[in-house]
């Protein structure tokens, strides 16, 4: 089964509305036999893909994830790529900056951990904190070391817009493909699964009580990611707004989005020649006697 995820696609220049946007779809699988069904589909051709872009070896994929707290970023990556090979995938996750990371730009802490030629990259969280999570706190912004004439809230924003821009449009030059994926939960399903970490005893330490500050800041966060997304979503970037209320449904629409994202690269398995299969078949012979 195949999912049309143009549907979720932030098409560049385009005004983005969360609030007129579904946190929840019906119609991406029938039965939970039938989600394991897909998803494991999905998981088998993402395997063989993996395999194909570490052996071409001229290609690498980043896949950013963002969202509010329990969106369910953790159990998305962890059932998406569950059969990713890990020699070919890092997972990086990307909390509060450290002194050594505020004391450099604030591209620095996620570029030198960008994936390697025939890797996958995966960024729970990333640089876009910094126009998100630092935009509806500004006092962060000040607390970076920034020089003070760079500091003016008119400009900043925008011009980190641009830095990302640059960036990416600089992977892309270089053979790193980019997706990126907002789990859009609602503020309902948020507080529904705040309670059954509060409820359940082995899900008591997912809770953090800073995840109940934040909740307070909804408003400004979905005004933050929407101007976010309008700003930084581009035809060789693009972001994808994923309805999450149902973690099954978030776990399919971005599995497709992963392999939709892999089948467009030009890719093969490397050709050894003929000078290369002839010495092939001298050892075959040899490993024969």
């Amino acid at each position: 089964m195949a999912i049309e995820i143009d549907r979720f696609r932030v098409r560049e220049g385009k005004r983005v509305r969360l609030k007129d946007l579904p946190t929840d779809i019906k119609d991406l699988y029938k039965s939970k036999d039938d989600y394991e069904q897909i998803l494991a589909n999905h998981v088998r051709e993402l395997s063989e893909l993996q395999t194909l872009l570490y052996a071409h070896h001229r290609y690498s994929f980043l896949l950013i994830f963002q969202a509010m707290d329990a969106a369910g970023k953790d159990s998305c990556i962890k059932h998406v790529m569950s059969g990713v090979n890990p020699q070919g995938c890092r997972v990086h996750s990307f909390k509060r900056p450290s002194g050594e990371e505020r004391d450099h730009d604030f591209l620095w802490r996620t570029t030198r951990v960008l994936p390697e030629r025939g890797h996958i990259g995966i960024f729970n969280r990333s640089y876009y904190e910094e126009v998100l999570v630092v935009k509806v706190h500004p006092e962060f912004l000040r607390g970076q070391g920034i020089p003070n004439e760079l500091l003016d809230e008119k400009t900043v924003w925008e011009e980190r817009y641009r830095s990302i821009r640059d960036l990416e449009s600089h992977l892309n030059r270089n053979g790193t493909r980019i997706a990126k994926i907002f789990l859009n939960v609602s503020k309902g399903e948020q507080r529904r699964r705040f309670l059954n970490r509060i409820d359940e005893a082995d899900k008591n330490w997912k809770f953090n009580v800073e995840d109940m500050a934040e909740r307070k800041f909804w408003k400004q966060y979905m005004k933050a990611y929407q101007d976010c997304m309008e700003a930084t979503s581009t035809k060789e970037s693009p972001w994808y707004i994923v309805p999450a209320d149902d973690k099954k449904d978030a776990q399919i629409v971005v599995s497709q989005i992963v392999l939709d994202s892999l089948r467009k690269l030009k890719m093969s398995f490397p050709d050894p020649g003929e000078a290369g299969r002839k010495k092939l078949l001298e050892i075959r012979k040899e490993l024969e006697k």
